[in-house]
Protein backbone atom coordinates (compact mmCIF):
# COMPACT_ATOMS: atom_id res chain seq x y z
CA UNK A 1 0.00 0.00 0.00
CA UNK A 2 1.09 3.34 -0.96
CA UNK A 3 1.97 6.18 1.53
CA UNK A 4 -0.33 9.36 0.31
CA UNK A 5 -1.32 13.13 2.20
CA UNK A 6 -3.91 12.76 -0.22
CA UNK A 7 -5.89 9.36 0.73
CA UNK A 8 -5.67 7.73 3.66
CA UNK A 9 -7.13 4.81 3.49
CA UNK A 10 -6.36 3.12 6.88
CA UNK A 11 -7.96 6.27 8.38
CA UNK A 12 -11.17 6.28 6.32
CA UNK A 13 -12.03 2.45 6.96
CA UNK A 14 -11.46 2.87 10.75
CA UNK A 15 -13.89 6.00 10.72
CA UNK A 16 -16.38 4.14 9.09
CA UNK A 17 -15.88 1.34 11.57
CA UNK A 18 -15.96 3.77 14.55
CA UNK A 19 -19.19 5.48 13.25
CA UNK A 20 -21.10 2.05 12.33
CA UNK A 21 -20.27 1.10 16.28
CA UNK A 22 -21.19 4.49 17.31
CA UNK A 23 -24.78 4.01 15.67
CA UNK A 24 -24.82 0.29 17.52
CA UNK A 25 -23.93 1.80 20.66
CA UNK A 26 -26.35 4.55 20.71
CA UNK A 27 -29.24 2.31 19.88
CA UNK A 28 -28.31 -0.18 22.91
CA UNK A 29 -27.87 3.16 25.09
CA UNK A 30 -31.13 3.80 24.20
CA UNK A 31 -32.41 0.55 25.03
CA UNK A 32 -30.87 0.41 28.25
CA UNK A 33 -32.36 3.92 29.08
CA UNK A 34 -35.56 3.12 28.36
CA UNK A 35 -35.82 -0.19 28.65
CA UNK A 36 -37.40 -1.03 25.17
CA UNK A 37 -36.11 -2.52 22.17
CA UNK A 38 -39.00 -0.99 19.55
CA UNK A 39 -39.58 2.50 21.03
CA UNK A 40 -40.51 3.87 17.76
CA UNK A 41 -41.51 2.46 14.47
CA UNK A 42 -38.13 3.54 13.25
CA UNK A 43 -36.38 0.66 15.16
CA UNK A 44 -38.88 -2.12 14.04
CA UNK A 45 -42.29 -1.12 12.07
CA UNK A 46 -44.50 -3.87 12.25
CA UNK A 47 -43.59 -5.05 16.01
CA UNK A 48 -44.31 -1.35 16.77
CA UNK A 49 -47.02 -1.44 14.95
CA UNK A 50 -48.64 -4.32 15.93
CA UNK A 51 -47.96 -3.51 19.72
CA UNK A 52 -49.65 -0.29 19.21
CA UNK A 53 -52.92 -1.88 18.64
CA UNK A 54 -52.44 -4.26 21.11
CA UNK A 55 -51.48 -1.21 23.39
CA UNK A 56 -55.24 -0.11 22.09
CA UNK A 57 -56.98 -3.48 23.22
CA UNK A 58 -55.16 -2.88 26.88
CA UNK A 59 -56.85 0.24 26.72
CA UNK A 60 -59.88 -0.60 25.54
CA UNK A 61 -59.96 -3.85 28.59
CA UNK A 62 -59.30 -1.38 30.94
CA UNK A 63 -62.81 0.34 30.35
CA UNK A 64 -64.22 -3.04 30.32
CA UNK A 65 -62.72 -3.82 33.75
CA UNK A 66 -64.42 -0.42 35.39
CA UNK A 67 -67.32 -1.15 33.91
CA UNK A 68 -67.40 -4.25 35.41
CA UNK A 69 -66.49 -2.89 38.71
CA UNK A 70 -69.11 -0.15 38.53
CA UNK A 71 -71.93 -3.20 37.50
CA UNK A 72 -70.56 -5.12 40.65
CA UNK A 73 -71.02 -2.33 42.64
CA UNK A 74 -74.52 -1.63 41.61
CA UNK A 75 -75.15 -5.34 42.10
CA UNK A 76 -73.37 -5.43 45.85
CA UNK A 77 -75.60 -2.46 47.09
CA UNK A 78 -78.73 -3.96 45.93
CA UNK A 79 -77.76 -6.74 47.27
CA UNK A 80 -76.88 -5.57 50.70
CA UNK A 81 -80.41 -3.52 50.86
CA UNK A 82 -82.91 -6.68 49.76
CA UNK A 83 -80.87 -8.60 52.74
CA UNK A 84 -81.86 -5.58 55.00
CA UNK A 85 -85.24 -5.97 53.74
CA UNK A 86 -85.66 -9.47 54.14
CA UNK A 87 -84.47 -8.93 57.95
CA UNK A 88 -87.49 -5.89 57.94
CA UNK A 89 -90.17 -8.39 56.43
CA UNK A 90 -89.47 -11.48 59.35
CA UNK A 91 -90.18 -7.90 61.68
CA UNK A 92 -93.52 -7.42 59.54
CA UNK A 93 -94.50 -11.18 59.58
CA UNK A 94 -93.82 -11.30 63.70
CA UNK A 95 -96.12 -8.11 63.64
CA UNK A 96 -98.67 -9.54 61.14
CA UNK A 97 -99.13 -12.41 63.37
CA UNK A 98 -99.65 -10.71 66.47
CA UNK A 99 -102.62 -9.51 65.24
CA UNK A 100 -104.41 -12.51 66.05
CA UNK A 101 -103.71 -12.47 69.38
CA UNK A 102 -105.09 -8.38 69.59
CA UNK A 103 -108.24 -8.90 67.43
CA UNK A 104 -110.28 -7.11 70.94
CA UNK A 105 -108.26 -4.35 71.19
CA UNK A 106 -108.30 -1.44 68.99
CA UNK A 107 -106.09 0.36 70.81
CA UNK A 108 -103.33 -2.47 70.09
CA UNK A 109 -104.29 -2.69 66.62
CA UNK A 110 -104.21 0.44 66.40
CA UNK A 111 -100.18 0.24 67.51
CA UNK A 112 -99.48 -2.86 65.86
CA UNK A 113 -100.90 -1.08 62.55
CA UNK A 114 -98.24 1.91 63.33
CA UNK A 115 -95.88 -0.65 63.77
CA UNK A 116 -96.24 -2.26 60.60
CA UNK A 117 -96.40 0.87 58.34
CA UNK A 118 -92.99 1.80 60.14
CA UNK A 119 -91.99 -1.12 58.93
CA UNK A 120 -92.86 -0.77 55.63
CA UNK A 121 -91.47 2.80 55.44
CA UNK A 122 -88.32 1.24 56.42
CA UNK A 123 -88.09 -1.21 53.51
CA UNK A 124 -89.12 1.66 50.96
CA UNK A 125 -86.59 3.60 52.32
CA UNK A 126 -83.97 1.13 52.23
CA UNK A 127 -85.10 0.78 48.67
CA UNK A 128 -84.88 4.13 47.32
CA UNK A 129 -81.67 4.45 49.24
CA UNK A 130 -79.74 1.65 47.04
CA UNK A 131 -78.61 3.59 44.45
CA UNK A 132 -75.13 4.00 43.07
CA UNK A 133 -74.35 6.55 40.64
CA UNK A 134 -77.94 7.50 39.58
CA UNK A 135 -79.16 3.72 39.50
CA UNK A 136 -81.60 1.54 41.21
CA UNK A 137 -83.22 -1.81 40.95
CA UNK A 138 -85.48 -1.63 43.51
CA UNK A 139 -87.48 1.15 41.92
CA UNK A 140 -89.76 0.48 39.26
CA UNK A 141 -88.56 1.24 35.56
CA UNK A 142 -91.30 3.79 34.98
CA UNK A 143 -90.99 5.39 37.69
CA UNK A 144 -87.09 5.93 37.63
CA UNK A 145 -87.10 9.37 35.87
CA UNK A 146 -89.97 11.12 38.77
CA UNK A 147 -88.28 9.69 41.79
CA UNK A 148 -84.88 11.50 40.52
CA UNK A 149 -86.47 14.78 41.84
CA UNK A 150 -85.93 13.24 45.20
CA UNK A 151 -83.36 10.79 45.74
CA UNK A 152 -81.32 11.26 42.72
CA UNK A 153 -82.13 8.04 40.95
CA UNK A 154 -82.29 7.98 37.19
CA UNK A 155 -81.90 4.34 36.03
CA UNK A 156 -83.52 1.28 37.18
CA UNK A 157 -81.66 -1.04 35.30
CA UNK A 158 -77.85 -1.26 34.51
CA UNK A 159 -75.92 -2.01 31.22
CA UNK A 160 -72.62 -3.02 31.12
CA UNK A 161 -70.06 -3.68 28.34
CA UNK A 162 -68.26 -7.24 28.73
CA UNK A 163 -65.61 -7.55 25.82
CA UNK A 164 -63.55 -5.71 23.62
CA UNK A 165 -66.02 -5.88 20.79
CA UNK A 166 -68.76 -4.47 22.63
CA UNK A 167 -70.86 -6.86 23.69
CA UNK A 168 -72.83 -5.99 26.39
CA UNK A 169 -75.30 -7.31 29.30
CA UNK A 170 -78.34 -5.98 31.51
CA UNK A 171 -79.35 -6.05 35.07
CA UNK A 172 -82.72 -5.28 34.34
CA UNK A 173 -85.02 -3.98 37.12
CA UNK A 174 -86.30 -6.65 39.66
CA UNK A 175 -89.59 -5.76 39.76
CA UNK A 176 -90.74 -8.33 37.32
CA UNK A 177 -89.05 -10.88 39.52
CA UNK A 178 -91.57 -9.51 42.48
CA UNK A 179 -94.28 -9.21 40.61
CA UNK A 180 -93.96 -12.39 39.06
CA UNK A 181 -94.60 -14.25 42.79
CA UNK A 182 -98.16 -15.95 42.57
CA UNK A 183 -100.38 -13.71 44.81
CA UNK A 184 -98.24 -10.31 44.94
CA UNK A 185 -99.46 -7.45 42.94
CA UNK A 186 -97.40 -4.38 42.03
CA UNK A 187 -98.31 -1.32 40.70
CA UNK A 188 -95.19 -0.65 38.13
CA UNK A 189 -96.22 2.75 38.14
CA UNK A 190 -94.75 3.64 41.80
CA UNK A 191 -91.24 3.56 43.43
CA UNK A 192 -92.62 2.49 46.19
CA UNK A 193 -91.61 -1.85 46.97
CA UNK A 194 -93.74 -2.54 50.10
CA UNK A 195 -96.31 -1.79 47.17
CA UNK A 196 -95.34 -4.12 45.05
CA UNK A 197 -94.29 -6.57 47.54
CA UNK A 198 -98.46 -5.71 48.27
CA UNK A 199 -98.32 -5.28 51.60
CA UNK A 200 -99.03 -1.31 52.06
CA UNK A 201 -101.79 0.42 50.38
CA UNK A 202 -100.44 3.71 49.68
CA UNK A 203 -97.47 6.09 49.27
CA UNK A 204 -96.42 9.65 50.11
CA UNK A 205 -94.59 12.09 47.59
CA UNK A 206 -90.96 10.31 48.66
CA UNK A 207 -92.53 7.07 47.73
CA UNK A 208 -92.79 6.25 51.19
CA UNK A 209 -95.40 3.63 52.68
CA UNK A 210 -98.55 5.74 54.60
CA UNK A 211 -100.73 2.52 55.27
CA UNK A 212 -100.61 -1.38 55.42
CA UNK A 213 -102.96 -3.60 54.10
CA UNK A 214 -103.42 -5.47 57.12
CA UNK A 215 -105.12 -2.64 59.75
CA UNK A 216 -106.17 0.85 59.67
CA UNK A 217 -104.90 3.81 61.72
CA UNK A 218 -107.88 3.61 64.08
CA UNK A 219 -107.01 -0.01 65.12
CA UNK A 220 -109.64 -1.89 62.40
CA UNK A 221 -109.25 -4.97 60.41
CA UNK A 222 -108.66 -4.68 56.91
CA UNK A 223 -110.90 -6.94 54.74
CA UNK A 224 -107.73 -6.92 52.16
CA UNK A 225 -106.81 -10.79 53.06
CA UNK A 226 -110.69 -11.49 53.55
CA UNK A 227 -112.03 -14.78 54.06
CA UNK A 228 -115.49 -16.32 52.90
CA UNK A 229 -117.27 -13.75 54.30
CA UNK A 230 -115.15 -10.51 53.21
CA UNK A 231 -113.62 -10.05 56.80
CA UNK A 232 -109.99 -10.21 58.03
CA UNK A 233 -108.54 -13.89 57.59
CA UNK A 234 -105.06 -13.77 59.85
CA UNK A 235 -103.79 -16.87 57.63
CA UNK A 236 -104.07 -15.14 54.48
CA UNK A 237 -102.37 -12.16 55.54
CA UNK A 238 -99.46 -14.39 57.16
CA UNK A 239 -99.87 -15.85 53.69
CA UNK A 240 -99.04 -12.50 52.34
CA UNK A 241 -96.18 -11.70 54.32
CA UNK A 242 -94.76 -15.08 53.07
CA UNK A 243 -94.82 -14.55 49.61
CA UNK A 244 -93.70 -10.52 49.77
CA UNK A 245 -90.46 -12.59 51.02
CA UNK A 246 -90.59 -15.42 48.74
CA UNK A 247 -90.31 -12.81 46.51
CA UNK A 248 -87.27 -11.10 48.19
CA UNK A 249 -85.42 -14.41 47.99
CA UNK A 250 -85.74 -14.68 44.54
CA UNK A 251 -84.57 -10.95 44.35
CA UNK A 252 -81.37 -12.10 46.49
CA UNK A 253 -81.25 -15.08 44.40
CA UNK A 254 -81.21 -13.27 40.91
CA UNK A 255 -78.34 -10.69 42.66
CA UNK A 256 -76.06 -13.79 43.36
CA UNK A 257 -76.22 -14.85 39.72
CA UNK A 258 -75.29 -11.59 38.45
CA UNK A 259 -72.26 -11.28 41.11
CA UNK A 260 -70.95 -14.83 39.86
CA UNK A 261 -70.77 -14.05 36.28
CA UNK A 262 -69.56 -10.01 37.08
CA UNK A 263 -67.24 -12.22 38.99
CA UNK A 264 -66.57 -14.19 36.34
CA UNK A 265 -66.15 -11.69 33.65
CA UNK A 266 -64.15 -9.82 35.64
CA UNK A 267 -61.43 -12.45 35.87
CA UNK A 268 -61.74 -13.22 32.57
CA UNK A 269 -61.02 -9.61 31.29
CA UNK A 270 -57.74 -9.05 33.67
CA UNK A 271 -56.57 -12.43 32.50
CA UNK A 272 -57.18 -10.68 28.86
CA UNK A 273 -55.69 -7.29 29.99
CA UNK A 274 -52.27 -9.47 31.41
CA UNK A 275 -52.00 -11.34 28.42
CA UNK A 276 -52.05 -8.21 26.07
CA UNK A 277 -49.69 -6.31 28.40
CA UNK A 278 -47.41 -9.94 28.04
CA UNK A 279 -47.52 -10.06 24.23
CA UNK A 280 -46.88 -6.20 24.07
CA UNK A 281 -43.89 -6.80 26.33
CA UNK A 282 -42.51 -9.30 24.38
CA UNK A 283 -42.25 -7.20 21.21
CA UNK A 284 -40.85 -4.28 22.58
CA UNK A 285 -39.44 -4.69 26.25
CA UNK A 286 -35.30 -5.15 25.87
CA UNK A 287 -33.66 -7.86 27.20
CA UNK A 288 -31.48 -6.41 29.97
CA UNK A 289 -29.12 -8.88 30.67
CA UNK A 290 -27.98 -8.82 26.48
CA UNK A 291 -28.49 -5.37 26.62
CA UNK A 292 -25.93 -4.90 29.17
CA UNK A 293 -23.48 -7.47 27.07
CA UNK A 294 -23.91 -5.23 23.81
CA UNK A 295 -23.09 -2.23 25.75
CA UNK A 296 -19.87 -3.17 27.02
CA UNK A 297 -18.95 -4.77 23.70
CA UNK A 298 -19.64 -1.57 21.80
CA UNK A 299 -17.77 0.20 24.44
CA UNK A 300 -14.89 -1.76 23.53
CA UNK A 301 -15.24 -1.82 20.12
CA UNK A 302 -15.52 1.94 20.26
CA UNK A 303 -12.22 2.33 22.17
CA UNK A 304 -10.73 0.00 19.83
CA UNK A 305 -12.05 2.38 16.98
CA UNK A 306 -10.83 5.36 18.29
CA UNK A 307 -7.10 4.20 18.86
CA UNK A 308 -7.34 2.42 15.17
CA UNK A 309 -8.08 5.92 14.09
CA UNK A 310 -5.86 7.08 15.64
CA UNK A 311 -3.13 4.94 14.19
CA UNK A 312 -4.21 5.28 11.03
CA UNK A 313 -4.01 9.12 11.32
CA UNK A 314 -0.50 9.18 12.50
CA UNK A 315 0.44 7.31 9.43
CA UNK A 316 0.39 10.07 7.59
CA UNK A 317 2.90 11.92 9.87
CA UNK A 318 5.55 9.02 8.83
CA UNK A 319 5.86 10.32 5.63
CA UNK A 320 8.15 13.58 6.72
CA UNK A 321 10.76 11.26 7.89
CA UNK A 322 11.42 10.32 4.63
CA UNK A 323 12.25 14.22 3.72
CA UNK A 324 14.53 14.24 6.33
Amino acid sequence: MSLSINTNTSAMVALETLNATQTALSATENAVSTGKKVANASDSPAAFGIASQMNGNIAGQGAVNDGLSFASTVVSSTNSAANQILSVLAEVQAAVTTIGSNEGSSTSLAQINTEITGYLKQIDTIATNATTNGVNLLVSSSSASTTGSFNGITAASVVYVTGLQGSTATISNLFSIINGVSGVTGTGSTASLSEALGLSTGVDTNGLATANGFLTTDGSLSASWGGASGDFDLTKAIAAVQKAITAMTNVTSELGQNTKNIANMTTFGQTVSDNLTTGVGALTDADMSAESAKLTSLQTKQSLAIKSLSIANGQSQNILSLFQ
